[in-house]
């Protein structure tokens, strides 16, 4: 049996290197990928390095995104957005695909900023849960809150809140967003959650 010390240096270990080790492999298909289809469009001469291939790929898919982008901001790209969720709905099993990666994408990419503040929600008999604020208010004078779910961050509750019936936490949205998908296995900063704080799941 090892002992327990070598247990938890090697569990810290895996900690650290594991998510470096996937990041790496993750930056590393994604260059392949983008160096296959580059050189098999065959736009490139055959004696341009690689590295150059897939930095110019890049910056062409980046400035596709940012036209793509303006065009979505206009009438037409609006219509073409409608356009579009209505074609991949009319699909049986498409369109759960595109659904989720759309409400992913939004989230992922959006959706801290639209999230105004982590809070701490007593939600009944002492249990605590993490809400963020949305920056809306109700007629009646009730803050909206978005309740996530664990570690789905893309499902949740909206919920109307009286403005004394929670506590805003002193973090940052990334980092309590990390906590909420690890399943609160993920505080980056340990020291500035309230003791006994514990985060809801479905």
């Amino acid at each position: 049996m090892l002992p327990s010390s070598w247990k938890r240096d090697f569990a810290s270990g895996l900690v650290v290197l594991v998510p470096v080790l996937a990041t790496a492999f993750v930056v590393a298909y994604v260059y392949s990928f983008i160096l296959r289809l580059a050189l098999s469009s065959q736009v490139f001469p055959p004696e341009t390095p690689r590295p150059v291939v897939v930095l110019v790929t890049l910056l062409v898919f980046a400035l596709l995104v940012l036209a793509i982008g303006y065009l979505m901001r206009t009438t037409v790209g609006d219509i073409i957005e409608r356009g579009l969720d209505d074609v991949f709905n009319r699909l049986p099993v498409l369109r759960i695909v595109y659904n989720a990666s759309k409400m992913a994408a939004e989230t992922a990419l959006s959706g801290t900023d639209e999230l105004q503040a982590p809070v701490k929600l007593e939600a009944w008999n002492g249990l605590r849960m993490t809400a963020f604020k949305t920056g809306k208010t109700t007629e009646d004078g009730r803050d909206v809150l978005f309740l996530p779910t664990s570690p789905n961050i893309t499902t949740g509750y909206v919920i109307e809140v009286e403005p004394d019936r929670y506590e805003q936490i002193d973090e940052s949205v990334e980092d309590a967003l990390t906590r909420v998908l690890s399943a609160g296995f993920g505080d980056s900063q340990e020291t500035t959650v309230p003791a006994g704080f514990v985060d809801g799941e479905d």
